[in-house]
Protein backbone atom coordinates (compact mmCIF):
# COMPACT_ATOMS: atom_id res chain seq x y z
CA UNK A 1 0.00 0.00 0.00
CA UNK A 2 1.57 3.09 -1.06
CA UNK A 3 2.04 5.75 1.70
CA UNK A 4 1.83 9.34 0.68
CA UNK A 5 4.16 11.98 1.77
CA UNK A 6 3.45 13.94 4.67
CA UNK A 7 4.12 17.40 2.41
CA UNK A 8 1.59 16.29 -0.62
CA UNK A 9 -1.02 15.70 2.44
CA UNK A 10 -0.24 19.30 3.96
CA UNK A 11 -0.19 20.26 0.16
CA UNK A 12 -3.71 18.68 -0.62
CA UNK A 13 -5.49 20.25 2.88
CA UNK A 14 -4.55 23.56 2.32
CA UNK A 15 -6.48 23.30 -1.26
CA UNK A 16 -9.02 22.43 0.29
CA UNK A 17 -8.57 25.33 3.05
CA UNK A 18 -7.75 27.94 0.14
CA UNK A 19 -11.48 26.97 -1.43
CA UNK A 20 -11.08 24.31 -3.86
CA UNK A 21 -13.82 21.27 -3.52
CA UNK A 22 -12.63 18.02 -2.80
CA UNK A 23 -13.98 16.51 -6.25
CA UNK A 24 -11.55 19.48 -8.50
CA UNK A 25 -8.45 18.08 -5.79
CA UNK A 26 -9.64 14.71 -6.43
CA UNK A 27 -9.74 14.71 -10.13
CA UNK A 28 -6.35 17.13 -10.35
CA UNK A 29 -4.50 14.74 -8.05
CA UNK A 30 -5.46 11.26 -8.92
CA UNK A 31 -6.36 10.99 -4.61
CA UNK A 32 -9.73 9.52 -4.16
CA UNK A 33 -12.39 11.56 -2.32
CA UNK A 34 -12.09 9.05 0.92
CA UNK A 35 -8.58 9.50 1.44
CA UNK A 36 -8.59 13.59 1.05
CA UNK A 37 -11.61 13.19 3.58
CA UNK A 38 -9.29 11.45 5.80
CA UNK A 39 -6.39 13.58 5.69
CA UNK A 40 -9.24 16.64 6.75
CA UNK A 41 -10.49 15.04 9.40
CA UNK A 42 -6.61 13.76 10.46
CA UNK A 43 -5.84 17.28 9.99
CA UNK A 44 -8.63 18.55 12.13
CA UNK A 45 -7.76 16.45 15.10
CA UNK A 46 -4.20 16.67 14.71
CA UNK A 47 -4.48 20.84 14.98
CA UNK A 48 -7.34 20.91 17.96
CA UNK A 49 -7.02 18.29 20.24
CA UNK A 50 -10.20 16.24 18.86
CA UNK A 51 -12.41 18.95 18.44
CA UNK A 52 -12.56 19.29 14.84
CA UNK A 53 -14.16 22.71 13.80
CA UNK A 54 -15.39 22.72 10.13
CA UNK A 55 -12.28 23.84 8.05
CA UNK A 56 -14.51 25.11 5.55
CA UNK A 57 -16.51 27.31 8.49
CA UNK A 58 -13.41 28.76 8.88
CA UNK A 59 -11.95 29.70 5.64
CA UNK A 60 -15.61 31.08 4.89
CA UNK A 61 -15.33 33.24 8.12
CA UNK A 62 -11.70 34.57 7.02
CA UNK A 63 -13.39 35.45 3.45
CA UNK A 64 -15.94 36.99 5.34
CA UNK A 65 -13.73 39.25 7.64
CA UNK A 66 -11.47 40.33 4.68
CA UNK A 67 -14.77 41.58 3.01
CA UNK A 68 -15.96 43.35 5.94
CA UNK A 69 -12.77 44.81 5.93
CA UNK A 70 -13.15 46.07 2.68
CA UNK A 71 -16.78 47.83 3.32
CA UNK A 72 -14.62 49.58 6.50
CA UNK A 73 -11.74 50.89 3.95
CA UNK A 74 -14.80 51.96 1.50
CA UNK A 75 -16.93 53.84 4.52
CA UNK A 76 -13.62 55.55 5.64
CA UNK A 77 -12.93 56.91 1.98
CA UNK A 78 -16.35 57.93 1.26
CA UNK A 79 -17.31 61.38 1.73
CA UNK A 80 -20.74 60.03 2.85
CA UNK A 81 -22.67 58.33 5.02
CA UNK A 82 -25.03 54.83 4.25
CA UNK A 83 -27.89 57.12 5.20
CA UNK A 84 -26.85 60.08 2.66
CA UNK A 85 -29.49 60.83 -0.34
CA UNK A 86 -29.00 58.71 -2.92
CA UNK A 87 -27.24 60.53 -5.70
CA UNK A 88 -24.31 61.06 -3.08
CA UNK A 89 -23.97 57.24 -2.78
CA UNK A 90 -24.37 56.93 -6.76
CA UNK A 91 -21.37 59.17 -7.18
CA UNK A 92 -19.08 57.82 -4.74
CA UNK A 93 -19.62 54.23 -6.44
CA UNK A 94 -19.03 55.53 -9.87
CA UNK A 95 -16.09 56.77 -8.35
CA UNK A 96 -14.62 53.93 -6.28
CA UNK A 97 -16.01 51.19 -8.43
CA UNK A 98 -12.11 50.92 -10.50
CA UNK A 99 -11.06 49.90 -6.91
CA UNK A 100 -13.58 47.71 -5.66
CA UNK A 101 -16.28 45.62 -7.46
CA UNK A 102 -19.46 46.93 -7.41
CA UNK A 103 -21.08 44.62 -5.54
CA UNK A 104 -19.57 45.33 -2.45
CA UNK A 105 -19.81 49.03 -2.84
CA UNK A 106 -23.25 48.77 -3.21
CA UNK A 107 -23.53 46.84 -0.15
CA UNK A 108 -21.00 49.22 2.02
CA UNK A 109 -23.35 52.05 0.92
CA UNK A 110 -26.70 50.35 1.48
CA UNK A 111 -27.59 50.88 -1.95
CA UNK A 112 -29.83 48.01 -4.19
CA UNK A 113 -27.35 46.77 -6.60
CA UNK A 114 -30.19 46.77 -9.11
CA UNK A 115 -31.02 50.58 -8.11
CA UNK A 116 -27.69 51.81 -9.06
CA UNK A 117 -27.67 50.02 -12.96
CA UNK A 118 -30.75 51.36 -13.22
CA UNK A 119 -29.27 54.80 -11.96
CA UNK A 120 -26.32 54.16 -15.05
CA UNK A 121 -28.86 53.09 -17.54
CA UNK A 122 -31.15 56.42 -16.78
CA UNK A 123 -28.26 58.62 -16.89
CA UNK A 124 -27.04 56.84 -20.69
CA UNK A 125 -30.32 57.43 -21.77
CA UNK A 126 -30.84 60.95 -21.62
CA UNK A 127 -30.70 62.46 -18.16
CA UNK A 128 -28.51 64.98 -19.92
CA UNK A 129 -31.31 66.41 -21.70
CA UNK A 130 -33.65 66.36 -18.29
CA UNK A 131 -30.71 68.29 -16.40
CA UNK A 132 -30.23 70.89 -19.25
CA UNK A 133 -34.07 71.35 -18.68
CA UNK A 134 -33.84 71.82 -15.38
CA UNK A 135 -31.11 73.71 -14.72
CA UNK A 136 -32.86 76.04 -17.03
CA UNK A 137 -36.14 76.19 -15.89
CA UNK A 138 -34.59 76.66 -11.95
CA UNK A 139 -33.84 80.10 -11.89
CA UNK A 140 -37.51 80.99 -13.76
CA UNK A 141 -39.28 79.07 -10.72
CA UNK A 142 -36.96 80.79 -8.21
CA UNK A 143 -38.60 84.33 -9.31
CA UNK A 144 -41.74 83.53 -9.46
CA UNK A 145 -41.68 81.99 -6.02
CA UNK A 146 -39.61 84.77 -4.43
CA UNK A 147 -41.84 87.74 -5.98
CA UNK A 148 -44.68 85.84 -4.54
CA UNK A 149 -43.50 86.20 -0.30
CA UNK A 150 -42.50 82.28 -0.65
CA UNK A 151 -45.89 81.32 -0.58
CA UNK A 152 -46.79 79.28 -3.43
CA UNK A 153 -46.00 75.62 -3.60
CA UNK A 154 -45.39 73.58 -6.65
CA UNK A 155 -48.94 73.32 -7.80
CA UNK A 156 -49.64 77.14 -8.20
CA UNK A 157 -46.23 77.98 -9.40
CA UNK A 158 -46.81 75.01 -12.42
CA UNK A 159 -49.84 76.39 -12.52
CA UNK A 160 -48.19 79.57 -13.78
CA UNK A 161 -45.66 78.20 -16.07
CA UNK A 162 -48.33 76.71 -17.70
CA UNK A 163 -50.14 79.85 -18.14
CA UNK A 164 -46.84 81.34 -19.21
CA UNK A 165 -46.26 78.76 -22.50
CA UNK A 166 -43.78 76.73 -20.61
CA UNK A 167 -44.02 72.83 -21.10
CA UNK A 168 -42.96 71.33 -17.55
CA UNK A 169 -45.05 68.57 -15.18
CA UNK A 170 -45.75 69.76 -11.61
CA UNK A 171 -43.29 66.60 -10.39
CA UNK A 172 -40.60 68.38 -12.05
CA UNK A 173 -41.78 71.51 -10.18
CA UNK A 174 -41.81 69.85 -7.28
CA UNK A 175 -38.59 68.40 -7.74
CA UNK A 176 -36.43 71.23 -8.62
CA UNK A 177 -38.00 73.50 -5.45
CA UNK A 178 -37.08 70.51 -3.21
CA UNK A 179 -33.48 70.19 -4.54
CA UNK A 180 -33.33 74.34 -4.37
CA UNK A 181 -34.77 74.54 -0.75
CA UNK A 182 -37.82 76.35 -2.14
CA UNK A 183 -40.43 75.67 0.66
CA UNK A 184 -43.57 77.08 0.60
CA UNK A 185 -43.95 79.02 4.12
CA UNK A 186 -47.60 78.26 3.68
CA UNK A 187 -46.05 74.20 4.48
CA UNK A 188 -44.01 75.20 7.55
CA UNK A 189 -45.86 78.60 8.96
CA UNK A 190 -47.59 75.86 11.74
CA UNK A 191 -43.96 74.30 12.60
CA UNK A 192 -42.49 77.90 13.04
CA UNK A 193 -45.11 78.84 15.19
CA UNK A 194 -44.73 75.74 17.53
CA UNK A 195 -40.55 76.66 17.24
CA UNK A 196 -41.03 79.83 18.33
CA UNK A 197 -43.13 78.82 20.82
CA UNK A 198 -40.43 76.37 22.09
CA UNK A 199 -37.50 78.61 21.71
CA UNK A 200 -35.49 78.54 24.71
CA UNK A 201 -34.36 82.05 25.11
CA UNK A 202 -32.14 83.36 28.52
CA UNK A 203 -34.61 86.22 29.29
CA UNK A 204 -32.44 86.23 32.54
CA UNK A 205 -29.34 87.18 31.40
CA UNK A 206 -27.95 86.69 34.43
CA UNK A 207 -29.64 89.63 35.66
CA UNK A 208 -29.54 88.14 39.50
CA UNK A 209 -30.53 91.39 41.22
CA UNK A 210 -34.18 91.58 41.58
CA UNK A 211 -36.65 93.86 42.94
CA UNK A 212 -39.11 91.85 44.96
CA UNK A 213 -39.98 88.54 46.04
CA UNK A 214 -42.07 86.22 43.50
CA UNK A 215 -40.36 88.39 40.42
CA UNK A 216 -37.77 85.44 39.41
CA UNK A 217 -37.47 82.34 40.74
CA UNK A 218 -34.22 80.09 39.90
CA UNK A 219 -34.40 76.05 40.07
CA UNK A 220 -31.54 73.13 39.70
CA UNK A 221 -31.31 69.58 40.14
CA UNK A 222 -28.30 67.98 41.53
CA UNK A 223 -27.22 64.41 42.75
CA UNK A 224 -25.91 62.68 45.66
CA UNK A 225 -25.09 59.25 46.60
CA UNK A 226 -26.17 56.94 49.85
CA UNK A 227 -25.95 53.42 50.22
CA UNK A 228 -24.86 52.95 46.59
CA UNK A 229 -28.27 54.54 45.76
CA UNK A 230 -28.56 57.62 43.77
CA UNK A 231 -30.58 60.59 45.08
CA UNK A 232 -31.70 63.70 43.21
CA UNK A 233 -33.07 66.65 45.02
CA UNK A 234 -34.58 69.47 43.23
CA UNK A 235 -34.83 72.96 44.52
CA UNK A 236 -36.51 76.08 43.66
CA UNK A 237 -35.18 79.57 44.98
CA UNK A 238 -36.66 83.34 45.16
CA UNK A 239 -33.82 85.38 43.39
CA UNK A 240 -34.96 88.08 46.00
CA UNK A 241 -34.05 86.85 49.23
CA UNK A 242 -32.06 83.50 47.57
CA UNK A 243 -34.97 81.58 49.61
CA UNK A 244 -35.58 78.41 49.22
CA UNK A 245 -39.22 77.85 48.66
CA UNK A 246 -38.99 74.62 47.62
CA UNK A 247 -37.64 71.63 47.42
CA UNK A 248 -38.22 67.51 45.96
CA UNK A 249 -36.11 64.36 46.58
CA UNK A 250 -36.47 61.04 44.25
CA UNK A 251 -34.40 58.31 42.86
CA UNK A 252 -34.80 59.50 39.20
CA UNK A 253 -34.34 62.68 37.74
CA UNK A 254 -37.08 63.37 35.44
CA UNK A 255 -39.96 65.81 34.40
CA UNK A 256 -41.74 64.19 37.51
CA UNK A 257 -39.14 65.82 39.98
CA UNK A 258 -39.15 69.25 38.58
CA UNK A 259 -42.63 69.61 38.07
CA UNK A 260 -43.52 68.23 41.59
CA UNK A 261 -41.01 70.70 42.91
CA UNK A 262 -42.49 74.03 40.90
CA UNK A 263 -45.91 72.87 42.28
CA UNK A 264 -44.93 73.12 45.69
CA UNK A 265 -43.47 76.64 45.44
CA UNK A 266 -46.26 77.86 43.34
CA UNK A 267 -49.06 76.65 45.78
CA UNK A 268 -46.66 77.52 48.70
CA UNK A 269 -46.13 81.39 47.43
CA UNK A 270 -49.47 81.79 44.85
CA UNK A 271 -47.71 84.90 42.85
CA UNK A 272 -49.88 87.25 41.68
CA UNK A 273 -47.80 89.51 39.14
CA UNK A 274 -45.73 87.90 36.16
CA UNK A 275 -42.94 85.49 36.78
CA UNK A 276 -40.15 84.46 35.42
CA UNK A 277 -38.79 80.91 36.20
CA UNK A 278 -34.83 79.90 35.01
CA UNK A 279 -33.61 77.16 35.07
CA UNK A 280 -30.44 74.88 32.81
CA UNK A 281 -31.65 73.26 29.36
CA UNK A 282 -31.75 69.76 30.97
CA UNK A 283 -34.59 67.58 29.92
CA UNK A 284 -36.51 67.23 32.75
CA UNK A 285 -37.18 71.67 32.36
CA UNK A 286 -37.87 71.53 28.45
CA UNK A 287 -39.92 68.49 28.05
CA UNK A 288 -43.67 69.08 26.89
CA UNK A 289 -45.61 68.39 29.76
CA UNK A 290 -43.06 70.75 32.45
CA UNK A 291 -43.13 73.85 29.98
CA UNK A 292 -46.93 73.16 29.36
CA UNK A 293 -47.36 73.50 33.10
CA UNK A 294 -45.72 76.56 33.37
CA UNK A 295 -47.84 78.01 30.58
CA UNK A 296 -50.78 76.86 32.34
CA UNK A 297 -49.91 79.05 35.69
CA UNK A 298 -48.99 82.02 33.53
CA UNK A 299 -45.04 81.51 34.67
CA UNK A 300 -42.73 82.27 31.98
CA UNK A 301 -39.61 80.38 31.31
CA UNK A 302 -35.58 81.53 30.59
CA UNK A 303 -33.24 78.92 30.10
CA UNK A 304 -29.36 79.29 30.73
CA UNK A 305 -26.99 79.15 27.32
CA UNK A 306 -25.90 75.57 26.86
CA UNK A 307 -23.05 75.13 28.57
CA UNK A 308 -23.41 78.23 30.11
CA UNK A 309 -23.18 77.60 34.46
CA UNK A 310 -22.63 80.79 35.24
CA UNK A 311 -25.81 81.86 33.45
CA UNK A 312 -27.43 80.11 36.63
CA UNK A 313 -24.57 80.99 39.45
CA UNK A 314 -27.24 81.41 42.07
CA UNK A 315 -28.29 77.63 41.78
CA UNK A 316 -24.51 76.91 41.66
CA UNK A 317 -23.28 78.74 44.41
CA UNK A 318 -26.50 77.18 46.88
CA UNK A 319 -25.65 73.76 46.04
CA UNK A 320 -21.56 74.12 46.83
CA UNK A 321 -22.83 75.45 50.13
CA UNK A 322 -25.21 72.62 50.48
CA UNK A 323 -22.62 69.84 49.87
CA UNK A 324 -20.19 71.60 51.54
CA UNK A 325 -22.10 72.79 55.01
CA UNK A 326 -24.29 69.63 55.44
CA UNK A 327 -23.72 66.41 52.87
CA UNK A 328 -20.21 66.19 52.73
CA UNK A 329 -19.78 66.43 56.26
CA UNK A 330 -21.90 63.26 57.54
CA UNK A 331 -21.83 59.35 57.32
CA UNK A 332 -26.05 58.92 57.10
CA UNK A 333 -26.94 55.24 58.82
CA UNK A 334 -30.45 55.46 57.31
CA UNK A 335 -32.18 57.20 54.43
CA UNK A 336 -34.34 58.88 56.97
CA UNK A 337 -31.36 60.33 58.28
CA UNK A 338 -29.91 61.97 55.01
CA UNK A 339 -33.85 62.97 54.10
CA UNK A 340 -33.71 64.89 57.60
CA UNK A 341 -30.54 66.69 57.50
CA UNK A 342 -31.55 68.08 54.08
CA UNK A 343 -34.55 69.59 55.65
CA UNK A 344 -32.26 70.65 58.34
CA UNK A 345 -30.23 72.31 56.63
CA UNK A 346 -32.89 74.11 54.54
CA UNK A 347 -34.32 75.38 57.67
CA UNK A 348 -30.95 76.67 58.71
CA UNK A 349 -29.95 78.00 55.63
CA UNK A 350 -33.45 80.22 55.17
CA UNK A 351 -33.45 81.00 58.85
CA UNK A 352 -30.11 81.36 60.54
CA UNK A 353 -27.38 81.53 57.98
CA UNK A 354 -26.63 85.29 56.61
CA UNK A 355 -26.28 85.88 53.21
CA UNK A 356 -23.26 88.51 52.22
CA UNK A 357 -25.61 89.85 49.07
CA UNK A 358 -28.38 90.20 51.41
CA UNK A 359 -25.83 92.74 53.32
CA UNK A 360 -25.47 89.53 55.87
CA UNK A 361 -29.23 89.47 56.85
CA UNK A 362 -30.95 85.35 56.37
CA UNK A 363 -33.10 85.11 53.70
CA UNK A 364 -36.09 85.23 56.01
CA UNK A 365 -35.24 88.33 57.28
CA UNK A 366 -34.56 90.03 54.26
CA UNK A 367 -37.79 89.32 52.72
CA UNK A 368 -39.43 89.61 55.66
CA UNK A 369 -38.31 93.00 55.76
CA UNK A 370 -39.60 93.69 52.34
CA UNK A 371 -43.01 92.68 52.71
CA UNK A 372 -42.77 95.08 56.12
CA UNK A 373 -42.06 98.04 54.20
CA UNK A 374 -44.70 97.05 51.56
CA UNK A 375 -47.31 96.86 54.17
CA UNK A 376 -45.96 100.25 55.89
CA UNK A 377 -45.99 102.06 52.20
CA UNK A 378 -49.85 100.35 51.83
CA UNK A 379 -51.41 102.18 54.65
CA UNK A 380 -53.25 104.73 54.32
CA UNK A 381 -51.36 108.77 55.59
CA UNK A 382 -53.26 110.56 58.62
CA UNK A 383 -53.66 114.24 58.10
CA UNK A 384 -51.81 115.99 60.80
Amino acid sequence: MYTYPEKEKIAVVNRYLNGETISKISQSTKISRTTIYAWIKEYNNTFHNGKAPNFRYLHDLQQKCERQQKIIEILQRSPCAPSAPLSKRYEVIKVLSAEYSVNILCEALNVAKGSYYNHLLRNKNGATKVAKKQSEMTPIIEQIFHENNEIFGSSKIYAILKDRGYAISEATVAKIMHNNGLFSIRACAKTLYKQQLERKNNILQQQFHVSHPNEVWVSDVTYFSVFNRMYYICVVLDLYARKVIAYKISRHNSTQLTKASIKIAYEKRNPTEKLLFHSDQGSNYTSNEFRKYLRSIHITQSFSNPGMPYDNSVMESFFGSFKREALYRYRFKTEKDFFESIETYINFYNNKRPHSILMNQTPDKFEANYFNKYKENSKPRTEQ
